[in-house]
């Protein structure tokens, strides 16, 4: 490629963009306890918690945002979050 030759990634860019603001304000509002709903399948959205104590039972699923058809998957990296405190 010449030095008079440049790639376009704004498209690639905006759309990545708006997709990361969306997914941010979804964990946001989950963690809020308000509740959401898939955007494929509509169905309600669960907020799944890393379990605290001695006697809490570990979940199946990574800490994260899901739905119960699998179209919405958001896995949280919890250890950056209590590092953060």
């Amino acid at each position: 490629m010449s030095e008079t030759q440049k790639l376009d990634f704004s498209a690639v860019n905006d759309t990545t963009l708006a997709s990361f603001n969306q997914q941010k304000n979804l964990i946001k509002r989950m963690m809020k306890g308000n509740t959401a709903e898939c955007s494929e399948c509509k169905k309600p959205l669960t907020l799944v918690l890393p379990a605290n104590g001695k006697n809490a039972k570990a979940s199946d699923k990574l800490p994260g945002i899901y739905c119960a058809k699998g179209c919405t998957d958001i896995e949280l990296d919890m250890e950056a979050v209590a590092l953060l405190k």
